[in-house]
């Protein structure tokens, strides 16, 4: 009997969701509604096996460990989530979900198996992809776990020392390399002063 009741309800908003899709189509430039946001939380959540839970961090909290994560972090996740975890970056906001904010109680409140988790085998129907797959690669992810706990007292001098690790344009190596060379004497060019300006 229940079955027979809840079909017209599915069928209703399957209908709503096909005219919606008609109209709107599937562009990711338009802000997902609360059902799409409640379903890409409830993916993260499917996502995460149900003994990964309980798994605890297996590397010790030390300066070491953490100048590691967070050099990590500058280099392959800061380009979508951001030095600081805000996810207010270009290709963080242009994300179907867009990347979170690490910061709020959504991810801090995950388990340390869970984030690690979502590191090595990412989210489906999400842009985070899977990072898994050598026990290198593990532990770089479990150094990631004690950085993600950090962010929520990440000085801005932290930020500032990370931007000097983000990955680089050609553009960019190539105006950081004449600037070096005028500093050490040589000359720069006309072209690369005028786009420092710009």
């Amino acid at each position: 009997m229940a079955g027979f009741v809840a079909f017209p309800s599915v069928a209703a908003f399957g209908e709503w969701l096909f005219i919606r899709t008609r109209a709107d189509g599937f562009s990711a430039r338009v802000p997902p509604s609360s059902f799409e946001t409640a379903i890409a939380l409830a993916m993260r959540r499917l996502a995460v096996p149900s003994g990964a839970s309980s798994r605890s961090n297996p590397i010790p909290d030390s300066p070491g460990v953490f100048a590691d994560a967070r050099a990590h972090w500058a280099d392959h996740c800061a380009v979508c989530h951001g030095n600081d975890g805000s996810g207010d970056t270009m290709m963080g906001k242009r994300m179907y979900p867009p990347a979170p904010d690490m910061r709020q109680l959504r991810t801090q409140q995950m388990s340390d198996g869970e984030l690690f988790d979502v590191i090595e085998n990412g989210v489906r129907l999400t842009g985070m992809p899977g990072w898994g797959g050598d026990e290198h690669g593990v532990q770089d992810s479990w150094k990631l776990v004690r950085f993600i706990r950090h962010l929520t007292h990440l000085s801005a001098e932290e930020v500032r020392e990370m931007e000097s690790l983000n990955p680089k344009t050609p553009d960019e190596l190539k105006e950081e390399q004449e600037e070096q060379e005028f500093l050490d004497g040589g000359q720069i060019h006309e072209h690369a002063a005028t786009e420092h300006h710009h």
